[in-house]
């Protein structure tokens, strides 16, 4: 399937042509999962990647190819409660919010993990960098106040923030690790720093349940509890400003985001709820069970929910279009485009009919979860594209 041509020229700039529609499915398939109450899931940034915790001292699993399969992880008993994965699943970061375990990190996709040394108990949620090289962990939840602590080294060692304690419950992280957000249970607390420093803000009267940020981390969305009802928010400025979403709904507990922030999902008991304009509209998918966890990959093409009892997982996959953009740089022409769940290779064409693959490889940059390859710019017509192998 042909999904993108670009025409490049050095003397008349780039022109988009673009067939074929981006359809945010919402057709749902349950994996090989064991029967277990999922707490949270986390994905690759391609999605092929998956790491799922329990709680109940039940342990850690991984899949590598889209929830298939599923394997257990040699890890201690504990309440585990959060997991964050890098953009190449290789990095992970699991919590437990009781029973003796801590904060554990994996550097080979959960074949074999560590425990980390970090002041504080209670772990609630926890978010990593692209490179798997910032972290992000925060305590408390609805039980205690407790810190927010990060690592700028994989989890070597860690900083206990100079925040107040507080009942925290979730976190995000952009890609680079820089722009973090951390959300309480009447306030929250944003960084631009990776965590050296911290803003307070507050809305009144809410109670924020979920958060998650595009790649950049501009885009923010976000389950909070207000007047006793129930609401998405999204920001488009780290935020500074929240807008509330239509509809309210139930009780939102896990939200995520593709790279971009256009897509989303948020999950309730028996609903889950997509946007493809980044909030601005949903849609929802009635789907029985309690969900708990929600992962997307950084397309939004494949997308994993956690179920807490009876205890499942799901999966759904489309294939998306992805948004090439051409830039020069240099006398260079770049072309850059997000990590998709679905492969695809770059072509050139002389003249739209005849195609044929650039070989230069594409780098990926960990800043924005894109791919990048450059291309020799020359003062002719050229076409480009994108194309499913």
């Amino acid at each position: 399937m042909k999904l993108f041509a670009f025409r490049e020229s050095m003397l008349a700039g780039a022109f988009l042509f673009f067939s074929g529609a981006s359809v945010f499915g919402q057709t749902w398939t349950k994996t090989f999962s064991p029967t277990n109450d999922w707490q949270a899931v986390a994905s690759s940034a391609d999605g092929t990647k998956l790491v799922a915790v329990i709680p109940y001292a039940r342990g850690i699993y991984t899949s590598t190819n889209s929830g298939a399969s599923w394997t257990s992880n040699n890890v201690p008993s504990g309440e585990w409660f959060a997991v964050a994965s890098s953009a190449d699943g290789t990095h992970l970061i699991a919590a437990a919010y009781a029973g003796g375990s801590g904060i554990f990190t994996s550097t080979d996709s959960g074949a074999t993990w560590v425990s980390n040394t970090v002041p504080g108990t209670g772990w609630f949620s926890v978010a990593s960098s692209a490179d798997g090289t910032n972290l992000l962990a925060v305590a408390g939840g609805g039980q205690f106040r407790g810190p927010i602590c990060t690592s700028t080294n994989g989890g070597g060692t860690w900083t206990s923030n100079n925040v107040a304690p507080d009942f925290w419950y979730s976190a995000a992280s952009s890609a680079d690790g820089t722009k973090l957000v951390a959300m309480a249970q009447s306030d929250y607390y944003t960084s631009t720093n990776s965590g050296a420093t911290w803003v307070s803000n507050s809305l009144n009267s809410v109670m924020w349940n979920a958060v998650a940020c595009s790649a950049d981390g501009t885009k923010l969305v976000a389950a909070a509890l207000a007047s006793g009802r129930h609401y998405l928010l999204t920001s488009t400025n780290s935020g500074a400003t929240w807008m509330t979403n239509s509809p309210p709904v139930g009780r939102t507990v896990a939200v995520a985001s593709s790279a971009d922030g256009t897509k989303l999902i948020a999950v309730e008991e028996g609903v889950v709820w997509s946007s493809t304009n980044s909030g601005l509209s949903w849609a929802s998918t009635n789907l029985a069970g309690f969900w708990l966890g929600a992962a997307l990959s950084a397309d939004g093409g494949r997308q994993a929910i956690g179920e807490g009892s009876p205890g499942e997982i799901w999966t759904s996959q489309t294939t998306t279009s992805p948004q090439m953009a051409l830039a020069i740089s240099g006398g260079v022409l770049i072309a850059s485009w997000t990590v998709p769940s679905t492969n695809f290779i770059l072509e050139q064409s002389a003249d739209l009919i005849s195609w044929s693959a650039v070989t230069n490889p594409a780098v990926f940059n960990v800043a924005n979860l894109q791919y990048q390859t450059s291309v020799a710019a020359t003062n002719f017509d050229g076409f480009y594209r994108l194309a499913t192998q």
